[in-house]
């Protein structure tokens, strides 16, 4: 980081998902968005200029070999994560690195056992894990306010037609890996109890891939949760847990607003709004900036371990559906 501590962000990749950060990191002062880096110089020029930084390089290597960026933001498909961010931990360079982590367990454990010998910071992402509505739902929960949870359900849906990283497999395509993850991690980072059994259903596009999927999973402590997600329809995106004694809704899980509180008999309680945001993205980044400051090779919000496990848990679902991509 520069005198002044500002985290200077390289981004890698030029679509949507790399507009996003940029207007995230145009509104945060400890972090700057430096460089972009694409597969051709006109590609990565072109973003710099509408984003108004001087760096842009026409190769991934040429950004990874910026003595001055501090953080490699990997924002290109699934299905080149690992070379890039492989690419990156050689270089030493620490890395957060989009969802779905990798293509599947094999490849995310490579590449965290890489930086793990490498002694190289890397995060996943997943940015849901790191707002500010997962230590209000957290204190709900422990409140006791909705009694002992018994319930979870949680939806995510886009229509999202024929676009080519939801039907080709050589691009990690189907809901799971880009949708059904964000309800995996919905039920994970409230109710981490152990999987006693997981069941799941989908439905395939020609191409083999799971455009829509229901997952049921029974955790040991006597939790229940219900997951869906797809790629084929406008979903509520509502998430709801429920306890014996109320029941907390969560108007979108995808990136949480409000959390309506209901007491017994769903006696309307009070409406909880989270903190104005940016983008919702900032949150991962602000992570990544302090646990590059305090020497962490993970972010606490989103630890490896976790990460390694809900890719365990997209194998095995892909495994039963017969969802198959050419890296597996």
């Amino acid at each position: 980081m520069n005198k002044e501590g500002i985290m200077r962000v390289g981004i890698i990749g030029t679509g949507w998902i790399a507009e996003k950060a940029a207007i995230t990191l145009a509104g945060l002062n400890e972090c700057e968005f430096y460089a972009v880096g694409s597969r051709t110089l006109d590609k990565a020029e072109a973003f710099a200029q509408k984003w108004g930084i001087s760096k842009a390089y026409g190769s991934y290597g040429e950004l990874m070999d910026d003595q001055d960026v501090d953080l490699v933001y990997v924002a290109t498909p699934h299905s080149h994560h690992y070379d890039v961010t492989r690419q990156a931990l050689m270089a030493c360079k620490p890395c957060l690195v989009e969802k779905a982590f990798m293509a599947n367990h094999r490849e995310a454990a490579e590449i965290i056992a890489l930086a793990h010998e490498r002694k190289v910071f890397i995060a996943e992402a997943i940015w849901t894990r790191y707002q500010p509505a997962v230590s209000i739902i957290r204190d709900l929960i422990a409140s006791g306010r909705i009694g002992t949870p018994r319930l979870l359900t949680a939806t995510l849906g886009y229509s999202m037609g024929d676009k080519p990283r939801i039907m080709r497999p050589d691009l990690c395509g189907g809901a799971l890996l880009d949708l059904g993850v964000y309800a995996l991690n919905f039920a994970r980072m409230f109710f981490p109890a152990d999987i006693a059994t997981m069941e799941g259903q989908c439905v395939k596009s020609k191409t083999g891939m799971d455009l829509t999927n229901a997952i049921t999973l029974v955790l040991k402590d006597g939790m229940l949760c219900n997951l869906q997600s797809s790629a084929a329809c406008v979903g509520d995106n509502i998430g709801v847990i429920a306890g014996t004694e109320g029941n907390l809704i969560i108007d979108n899980i995808n990136n949480p607003q409000t959390i309506t509180v209901n007491g017994p008999d769903r006696t309307y309680l009070e409406t909880i709004h989270v903190p104005q945001q940016i983008t919702g993205y900032e949150y991962q980044f602000q992570a990544c900036r302090q646990a590059l400051i305090d020497g962490l090779q993970e972010p606490c919000e989103m630890p490896h371990e976790e990460t390694l496990y809900i890719m365990q848990l997209m194998d095995s679902l892909r495994q039963n559906w017969g969802v198959r991509y050419p890296m597996d």
